[in-house]
């Protein structure tokens, strides 16, 4: 058989980059745990159809990819504490709540959370402040161990340095044991991001 030739070699380089990419894609999707599996293959194969070669069949790729990064995750956690950051970080939302400030979980973009304070206001409620964060908040989070997580005051201003909304939202991280900090206008918490899958059939937490 012929040595393959340099121009298949970077052909075989080209096809393995996407790949690999959309590995990682349906591995942070899955870990993140704000959507079901259907929708996650149905968003791993819309990519697929964009970045590999023609002839590949981005709904099977798609399924392979995201069933390995569920037996994975599933294999993982089974070692884990039986109280994980993120367990940690649920509960210092609750306690936001309790303190009027509204949070809301891989939302799409800012204006849905501008969108959810317009909607409380026209119903008379004008909550403390609101804490919200996306999905590529979370992806980052998976990979690199920090959440950075929005802050909005009720009338949708920026918090700034000495806010007591800032405070609140700064201390009640803290004493769930998420060190947690003010910069550049995001709160940027430090936590390993170990969500447990879900039962089989369950659907995602609601956001």
């Amino acid at each position: 058989m012929d040595a393959p030739t340099d121009a298949t070699d970077a052909t075989d380089r080209a096809s393995s980059r996407p790949l690999a990419q959309l590995r990682d894609l349906a591995r942070v999707q899955v870990r993140a745990g704000y959507q079901d599996d259907a929708t996650i293959r149905a968003e791993v194969a819309e990519a697929a159809r964009e970045d590999l070669p023609p002839g590949r069949d981005a709904a099977t790729v798609a399924a392979v990819l995201v069933d390995h990064a569920v037996a994975s995750l599933e294999s993982e956690q089974s070692g884990w504490s039986e109280r994980t950051d993120y367990d940690r970080l649920e509960d210092a939302f609750d306690d936001l709540g309790e303190l009027g400030i509204v949070v809301l979980r891989a939302v799409e973009d800012h204006w849905q959370a501008n969108e959810t304070l317009q909607g409380l206001a026209e119903a008379g409620r004008r909550p403390t402040g609101i804490v919200f964060f996306t999905n590529p908040d979370v992806w980052h989070a998976v990979d690199h161990q920090m959440l950075e997580l929005n802050v909005w005051h009720g009338d949708t201003a920026n918090i700034a340095a000495g806010d007591r909304l800032l405070d609140q939202v700064l201390t009640t991280l803290s004493g769930h044991g998420l060190p947690a900090a003010f910069d550049e206008g995001r709160v940027e918490v430090a936590l390993r991001w170990q969500r447990r899958r879900l039962p089989a059939g369950s659907a995602p937490a609601a956001q």
